[in-house]
């Protein structure tokens, strides 16, 4: 359910840059704008384990260093049937996690300090099976496939809007191009918006396909939803220096926010996710 929601919005997603590149740039237009946010977002991509960990001053560690964090996953890479990934401590007390890596192979998983002394060893195999499962379901790859389309739309938009400026949009008299204008205008205001609302409704139901997947590896669902009531309640009391630009990459929303805000949330509401992961625990039972 989850991935076919998340194709939908992606097809949404390329249907609004079809079109709004069909009406401002052209078909020509609309590929330059794509080429220079996939190759933005490309160089990202490709390198955002080395410069997300590095924002975070991640340290690798090894198993000597931190045997529980580094047990656990070894557990679950063999579990998964993926390759162990690099274990990195992110030297913070706000309690939260992430995975970064372009591929399985290539993969890296950090927990800050706050997070080990806050979780049980049961919570932790949650979490981090929730980290595997966003590596195992490319959903790095797929978060920038989004971000690059959603950053093209952005681009024609800030195109268009030049274009209005020095172009001579809407500069006739007649309702015609008043009207012409007017739609322009609201093209280039609405369009951004709209790209940036389906990249966060596809970046949570992604989160929401990385508990249930993250639930099955561990084996215990009210294990994930444990560290998440958790996680939630430390993350408000800890708040965590985060940048805004990764902060759909935790497990947990670094950032507070509220009202108006959660619409542009990359997480979806915690109350959410605990009730999706309870409701599994009651379809094994059932399955018994």
């Amino acid at each position: 359910m989850n991935m076919t929601k998340t194709i939908v919005l992606m097809v949404g997603l390329t249907c609004l840059l079809v079109f709004l590149g069909g009406a401002f740039a052209g078909r020509q237009g609309m590929i330059i704008a794509f080429i220079f946010a996939a190759g933005m977002n490309l160089f990202s991509y490709w390198f955002s384990d080395k410069i997300v960990l590095r924002m975070y001053k991640a340290r690798q560690v090894t198993e000597a260093e931190a045997p529980a964090l580094w047990s656990v996953t070894q557990n679950l890479a063999l579990k998964a049937n993926m390759p162990m990934p690099k274990v990195y401590i992110i030297p913070s007390d706000a309690p939260n996690a992430f995975a970064t890596g372009r591929s399985p192979s290539h993969a890296a998983v950090a927990a800050t300090e706050g997070i080990l002394r806050l979780l049980t060893r049961e919570e932790l195999e949650g979490v981090m099976a929730h980290e595997l499962a966003h590596v195992r379901n490319r959903d790095i790859l797929i978060g920038t496939i989004a971000a690059a389309i959603a950053g093209a739309i952005s681009m024609l938009a800030s195109m268009a809007q030049w274009g209005m400026i020095f172009g001579g949009f809407g500069r006739r008299d007649d309702d015609e191009g008043n009207g012409n204008m007017l739609a322009s205008l609201a093209m280039i205001i609405i369009a951004p918006i709209a790209a940036m609302l389906i990249q966060m409704a596809i970046s949570r139901s992604r989160e929401y396909q990385a508990d249930a997947t993250g639930a099955r590896l561990c084996g215990n669902p009210m294990w994930l939803a444990s560290a998440l009531k958790k996680l939630h309640a430390g993350a408000q009391r800890i708040p965590m220096d985060a940048n805004p630009a990764t902060a759909h990459m935790f497990i947990v929303n670094p950032l507070r926010g509220g009202g108006i805000a959660t619409l542009f949330s990359t997480h979806p509401p915690m109350e959410e996710r605990v009730a999706r992961l309870e409701k599994m625990v009651y379809g094994q039972a059932i399955a018994r």
